[in-house]
């Protein structure tokens, strides 16, 4: 549906309810009214067929509050058919008919999209009204923002838990060092645009409207280069080769994106630069994984040593600390050295969960076979019976 439908087609009238309806009396008109009319209750009929997409238009519209809000706001400012074309004559205060095709780029299928091109009713009007009253929303003035700049920097993996500062070379467009930005050629400056005076903006009328847009000589700049920088050629900025210094926070994660405000492409013409975007790869590291703000360590102990514990001497990020392995420790056990981990914004630290990961040889000596066999004797067996149960099922 196009926006000149939601002035001319009255959506109350389609589903039957007032215009004070509540959302739940709009959902009941809607799914009686939808039921009565379906094409497949009434196979054949055309007629049927019309108001069944009359009152799925008008609850597309009405059902959903922003929408509602904004068809409601638009017919209050334009009235039930008062800007459609011949609503004026030529001979009545006014001037010339109006059609509301004109405003809005031409009806039908090819009419604006009923969103206003995302910006919504309120932003459609304070953008192509603007001037009428004096006090409308005016489209931004000046040189254009610069874009943003992406880059990509790898990190080691202890730089990337405990920060780091690093240099960032970078080639991409700068600001010109000759004329610093403004695109004038040394001595000389910009002077204000003879066809807008400087505003940036021109202003044509159509009736009893008054348009804005962008002034097309200094492409809304508000001034024009008369000398253009021989350096830049008048855009203000160059490719060129820079360093920049970054700051890598502490505990910063593979795949975060790090903006750094204005550092990115210089505007045209001294305009505001745009903002360069750090994507951060981490280069994984040969003993510690991470999990949010807790490293993680695998460490191997042997048969003994989880039967009769063991004190576990293990390394951190910065040092070493020394973990009691109790006697009895399962494999896949996990121990905790508190505060081992990655230091949070506020100070305090993850930990550094260690994951006990039980070895077993693959061959053993005699004197090993025959005291794991004597071991064994004198031990009770695995707790198996619930699965030897099921296994006696098949026996």
């Amino acid at each position: 549906m196009s926006s000149k439908d939601w002035i001319e087609k009255d959506y109350y009238a389609a589903l039957g309810v007032d215009k004070s309806a509540s959302s739940d009396d709009i959902k009941k008109s809607y799914r009686k009214l939808a039921r009565e009319s379906h094409p497949d209750h009434n196979p054949g009929d055309t007629g049927a067929e019309e108001r069944f997409k009359t009152v799925s238009e008008a609850y597309a519209v009405l059902g959903d509050e922003k929408k509602r809000r904004e068809y409601d706001e638009m017919r209050s400012l334009f009235g039930s058919g008062a800007f459609r074309r011949g609503a004026r004559g030529a001979g009545q205060p006014g001037g010339a008919p109006f059609d509301v095709s004109d405003l809005f780029g031409g009806g039908g299928a090819g009419g604006a999209d009923n969103r206003f091109g995302g910006g919504g009713f309120t932003d459609l009007f304070s953008t192509i009204f603007s001037g009428g009253g004096g006090g409308g929303a005016a489209r931004p003035r000046g040189p254009a923002r610069g874009r943003d700049v992406e880059a990509e920097v790898a990190l080691d993996f202890s730089d990337a838990v405990r920060g780091v500062t690093l240099p960032l070379t970078l080639r991409a467009p700068g600001v010109c060092d000759t004329c610093h930005g403004n695109g004038a050629k040394p001595g000389t400056q910009p002077v204000s645009c003879p066809v807008c005076h400087g505003a940036g903006v021109t202003t044509r009328n159509q009736g009893s409207f008054s348009f804005s847009e962008p002034c097309r000589n200094c492409q809304g700049v508000g001034t024009i280069v008369e000398e253009k920088c021989p350096e830049c050629h008048g855009t203000g900025g160059v490719t060129k080769t820079r360093t920049l210094t970054v700051r890598f926070p502490a505990g910063v994660a593979d795949g975060q994106r790090i903006r750094l405000a204005g550092r990115g492409e210089p505007g045209e013409r001294g305009g505001p630069a745009g903002d360069l975007f750090v994507h951060v790869k981490v280069r994984p590291d040969e003993l510690f994984g991470r999990t949010g703000d807790d490293l993680t360590l695998n460490v191997p102990i042997t048969y003994a040593e989880a039967v009769l514990g063991t004190d576990l001497r293990v390394p951190t990020l910065d040092g070493t600390v020394t973990l009691r392995v109790p006697p009895g420790t399962p494999a896949g056990r996990v121990l905790r050295a508190r505060g081992k981990g990655v230091v949070r914004k506020d100070g305090r630290a993850g930990d550094l969960l260690v994951t006990l990961d039980v070895v077993v040889p693959a061959t053993v000596s005699d004197e090993a076979r025959a005291a794991l066999e004597t071991f064994a004797a004198q031990t009770p067996p695995a707790a198996r019976e619930h699965l030897e149960a099921r296994v006696r099922r098949f026996s």
